[in-house]
């Protein structure tokens, strides 16, 4: 299916390298439409997982850190896969479509929570299976992205983590900054004219164009740099609908409980715009202007650039430390602006 959606595109214009769409990160311009304009985004480059059997909800309600009981044909969830200390290997969207439950994450994490996932699945009915290529998935943001999902489908989403089903696609509202945000999944005869009207009137970004808007959104994600390096709540996930603290218990619970009922967050995801030559990469320490350099006072979660020229970047930081100046990947390195999130952070965890 995947090959028959890229040649699709190609004689549609679009552009690829390798097996994805152009980047168009490193052009301002491109950068500035993700932001401001109408856009569409293929989003094939992410790993996709499918969870089915008559014991995939109870397994992953086992398993993952937010209440899947809540997840249904019309509501999707953030949520997330941690070890036994509360750590994260991934962050993610769960779905449900065609009765089983889609895992959406980056690419590189989907194999490691394939195999981690299958270890507990012993004699539950239950099939986990890489499914890239069972899906078509593509991204609409814009200013007009309600108005071009209503001329199309009838309607859209209200609410973010709603869904709406028609006509062969699942229609997903995702966190934004400004702009209405939506992702689409579905067969490819459904997928294709769907992206043929919208192409009409939307212009194609990379990866790193719907990757600049999860950023600013405040989405957080998980790569190899950062993998168990964080308790969900570091990364903002009790922001974000994504942790369930009235669940049964799953890997990393006890943690992430105590976090939650005795203390104030210590770390958390902030956003900073970022100077420098340099990109950020994930893992990448974030020190206070003048503070001790063998002790870190945070570390990028993810970065990519901005139109304004600067890296549009979030990390987690020490709260004591986020009202300071900030360098990056030295004490005495580029400059760090603090920039606010586009939702409130409870100051519990």
């Amino acid at each position: 299916m995947r090959e028959d959606w890229k040649k699709h595109l190609i004689d549609h214009g679009a552009e690829f390298e390798g097996d994805h769409l152009r980047d168009y990160g490193n052009d301002e311009r491109e950068r500035s439409m993700a932001v401001n304009g109408d856009v569409i985004c293929d989003l094939s480059h992410r790993g996709l997982l499918e969870i089915r059997g008559n014991d995939a909800q109870s397994f992953l309600q086992g398993q993952l850190g937010n209440d899947v009981r809540d997840v249904s044909a019309t509501q999707s969830q953030l949520s997330s896969y941690a070890n036994p200390k509360g750590r994260a290997y991934a962050v993610f969207r769960v779905l449900m479509d065609r009765d089983a439950y889609l895992l959406d994450m980056t690419a590189e994490r989907a194999e490691v929570v394939r195999k981690r996932l299958s270890m507990f699945v012993l004699r539950a009915q239950v099939m986990i299976e890489n499914a890239e290529d069972s899906r078509i998935r593509f991204g609409v943001s814009g200013p007009n992205a309600k108005r071009h999902l209503t001329d199309a489908l009838g309607s859209y989403p209200e609410a973010v983590n709603d869904v709406m089903s028609h006509g062969g696609v699942s229609v997903v509202r995702v966190p934004t900054m400004t702009h209405p945000r939506f992702e689409i999944f579905g067969e490819i005869d459904a997928c294709i004219p769907l992206w043929n009207d919208f192409n009409v009137h939307c212009a194609p970004v990379g990866p790193e164009g719907w990757r600049l808007l999860d950023i600013i959104a405040g989405v957080p994600v998980i790569y190899p740099e950062t993998s168990e390096a964080f308790v969900p709540q570091m990364v903002n996930l009790h922001a974000l609908n994504g942790i369930s603290f009235n669940k049964g218990c799953y890997p990393g619970q006890e943690v992430v409980a105590r976090m939650h009922y005795l203390g104030k967050l210590k770390r958390r995801m902030f956003r900073l715009a970022i100077e420098g030559q340099e990109r950020p990469l994930p893992g990448t320490p974030i020190f206070r202007e003048g503070g001790d350099a063998g002790q870190p006072d945070g570390e990028i979660v993810d970065a990519t650039l901005h139109p304004d020229a600067l890296w549009a970047a979030n990390a987690v930081l020490q709260t004591s430390a986020a009202n300071s100046p900030l360098r990056w990947g030295a004490v005495n390195g580029p400059v760090a602006h603090l920039i606010p999130l586009p939702y409130p952070v409870p100051e519990g965890a």
